[in-house]
C-alpha cells in the first residue's frame, strides 16, 4: 500500500441532516472559509466556496423567473463547476434540479420529464457543440423551454447581480428555505427494465448519506482530494462526487466524462488526487493506460456501480498500489447502501451497510444461501415519479425500498451480491446467475469485455448467451476454466458471439437492453 495516515471516520450525527443543501452549502463556507479553493473545473479553474455561493445566487435569480417553488427544472451539463452551480442556483431559490441524462435518448428523456413535470432544461451552448447534442436538443425543445448558461449570463439584471454580489453576505435576504424532508433533487432510474422512473430524493436523504459516507470511510479535508470523472446525473457522481466532498471540505477536481483515461490519469498525477471514484469498467482502463507514477498520489479507489473483478483489484495494487473499496447503492438509496473500509475490506462483498440502515432479505425459489434485499433508513427516498401517473409520489411501503438484488449477508454483515432477480436464469428448475457466467468469461480474458443474457429455450425453459468483445473468446475455454475451478455446467453459456463492442451505458454500467436485442439479432441469424 501507499505510505498514507488513514483518516478516522468521524461519528455519524443525524443531527446534521436536518438540514437543506443550500444551507449545508452555506455551512460548509463557514467551517472551512470562505476563500477555500473547493472545486478544480475540467478546464483548471479554481472555485472558492465564495465563488460558487455568489455564482449560485445570481445564477438562481435570474433561472428563478418563470418557474415557481418547488417546480421540477432539468439540468443537462457535464460533470464540473457549471453543473454544481446550476444545481445550487436552482436549490437557493427552492426549485427541484432534475437531473437528466442525456445519453439515455430523446424517448427515455421525455418520458423522464412527464414523469417530474419538467418544463425548462438548463444547459450549454458549449457542452451541446462538444457533445454533438444538437438533435437531442432539438427533440427537447418541442416539450420543454431549452435554457443557455451563456446567454442567461450574458442577460442578467442589476437586481441578479445585486443578488450576486450581498447573498453570500446575507442570504436570509434572498433564499428560500425549504424544510429538510421536502423534495432536494430528482434522479431518474436507466430505463433498461422498462420507462425510466423519477427518484425522488430529500434534504435529508441526501445529506444523510453524505453523512453516512462520512462516518464510514474515513476522509480528511486537510490532505485528501477527491478526482471524480463520473456524471452527475448518477447519484454516485452527484451525492458522493459532488456534494460530499463540497460539505465536508474536501477538495473535488471535475472531469468532464470518465471516457478519457490519458487525460483523467495526466489530471490525478498534476493535481495529486488521492480518492479516486470509479467503477470497475473505468478504472480498468485508467491502471492499463496510466504509467508508473500517474495514480501513485491516488490512496484508495471507491467502486460502485458494477462488480469490481478481482482482476482489476490486482491490476490497480500491483501497479499502483492503490486500494478499490468496492461499495454498493441504489438512485433510490440517495445512493451508498454499502461499503468496504481500509481496516474492514473483504474482497468479493460490498462492504456492510451504512450507518441508521436496516435489511431485509426475501426468500427466493431456487436461492438457498441469499434472498431479495430489501432496505430502510434515513436516506431512502420520498418515493417514484412515473410517466403514467406524473407529479404523482409513490411512496416506499413502510419506508421499506426492495431494490430487486438477490444478496448473501455473512455472519459479520458483510454483503455478498448475487445479481438482480432479473440477472438470473432458470435452467431445467434450477437458478444461475448471469453474473457468474461473466466472471468466468472474465476470469479466462481479464482484459474485454463480456455481457450474458438469458433466452428460451425448448427444453429447459431458459438458455445462457454470452457476447464478448474478446476475438478469441470460446465456449470449451470457459467450460474447461468452469471444471477446473468447480464452477457448475450451468453456469457456462450455451452459445458464445464475438462482437465488436459491448455497449455501454453513460453511468459505466452494460447496457443490458442493447446486449439482450443484440443476442436476439445473433441468434435469429
Amino acid at each position: 500500500m501507499n505510505n498514507v495516515t488513514i483518516p478516522s471516520p468521524i461519528p455519524y450525527k443525524p443531527a446534521r441532516t436536518h438540514i437543506d443543501l443550500f444551507a449545508a452549502l452555506l455551512r460548509a463556507k463557514q467551517e472551512f472559509g470562505a476563500a477555500k479553493v473547493i472545486v478544480v473545473d475540467g478546464d483548471e479553474r479554481e472555485l472558492s466556496y465564495k465563488d460558487i455561493i455568489r455564482a449560485a445566487f445570481g445564477l438562481g435569480a435570474a433561472l428563478k423567473k418563470g418557474t415557481s417553488r418547488g417546480e421540477a427544472v432539468g439540468v443537462m451539463l457535464p460533470t464540473g463547476a457549471g453543473a454544481v452551480i446550476a444545481f445550487y442556483a436552482l436549490s437557493a431559490y427552492g426549485r427541484t434540479p432534475a437531473m437528466l441524462n442525456f445519453t439515455a435518448g430523446s424517448a427515455n428523456l421525455k418520458a423522464a420529464m412527464t414523469a417530474a413535470g419538467v418544463k425548462r432544461i438548463v444547459t450549454a451552448h458549449k457542452f451541446v457543440e462538444i457533445g454533438g447534442l444538437e438533435a437531442l436538443i432539438a427533440e427537447l425543445s418541442k416539450v420543454a423551454e431549452i435554457v443557455y448558461l451563456e446567454d442567461v449570463r450574458e442577460a442578467l439584471t442589476l437586481g441578479n447581480k445585486v443578488a450576486a454580489a450581498l447573498g453570500p453576505i446575507m442570504p436570509g435576504l434572498f433564499r428560500s428555505k425549504p424544510r429538510y424532508k421536502s423534495p432536494a433533487v430528482i434522479l431518474f432510474t436507466s430505463g433498461t427494465e422498462g420507462e425510466p422512473k423519477g427518484v425522488v430524493l430529500s434534504h435529508e436523504n441526501v445529506m444523510a448519506n453524505v453523512e453516512q459516507v462520512r462516518a464510514h470511510i474515513g476522509l480528511s479535508a486537510e490532505t485528501d482530494k477527491v478526482f471524480n470523472p463520473l456524471p452527475t446525473f448518477h447519484c454516485f457522481g452527484l451525492t458522493v462526487g459532488a456534494i460530499l466532498p463540497i460539505v465536508a471540505g474536501i477538495q473535488v477536481m471535475f472531469h468532464p466524462t470518465p471516457l478519457q483515461p490519458r487525460e483523467i490519469v495526466r489530471r490525478i498525477r498534476s493535481n495529486g488526487s488521492t480518492i479516486l471514484l470509479a467503477t470497475d469498467t473505468f478504472i480498468s482502463q485508467y491502471a492499463r493506460t496510466g504509467a508508473d507514477g500517474d495514480m501513485s498520489s491516488v490512496r484508495l479507489a471507491v467502486c460502485g456501480a458494477e462488480r469490481v473483478k478481482d482482476e482489476t483489484r490486482a491490476l490497480v495494487r500491483r501497479k499502483f498500489e492503490i486500494e478499490i473499496l468496492e461499495g454498493y447503492g441504489a438512485t433510490e438509496a440517495s445512493p451508498v447502501v454499502a461499503a468496504n473500509q481500509w481496516e474492514h475490506n473483504k474482497p468479493g462483498t460490498v462492504g456492510q451497510l451504512m450507518s441508521d440502515m436496516e435489511s431485509m432479505l426475501i426468500p427466493v425459489d431456487g436461492i438457498a444461501d441469499g434472498g431479495r434485499l430489501q432496505i430502510r433508513g434515513p436516506n431512502i427516498m420520498l418515493g417514484y415519479l412515473r410517466p403514467s401517473r406524473p407529479g404523482v409520489l409513490e411512496r416506499p411501503k413502510g419506508g421499506w425500498h426492495d431494490t430487486g438484488d438477490i444478496v448473501a449477508i455473512d455472519d459479520e454483515g458483510f454483503i455478498r451480491i448475487m445479481g438482480r432477480v432479473k440477472r438470473f436464469a432458470k435452467i431445467g428448475g434450477e437458478m444461475v446467475s448471469l453474473a457468474v457466467v461473466e466472471n468466468c468469461a472474465s476470469a479466462v480474458w481479464p482484459e474485454n469485455l463480456h455481457a450474458a443474457v438469458a433466452m428460451p429455450d425448448p427444453r429447459k425453459g431458459e438458455q445462457i448467451i454470452l457476447l464478448s468483445d474478446s476475438e478469441a473468446c470460446n465456449r470449451a475455454d470457459i467450460l474447461a476454466w468452469a471444471k477446473n475451478h468447480g464452477v457448475p455446467e450451468l453456469s457456462v453459456p450455451r452459445r458464445v458471439f464475438h462482437v465488436p463492442e459491448i455497449a455501454i451505458l453513460g453511468t459505466g454500467k452494460i447496457d443490458y437492453a442493447a446486449v439482450q436485442k443484440q443476442a436476439d439479432d445473433l441468434m435469429a441469424i
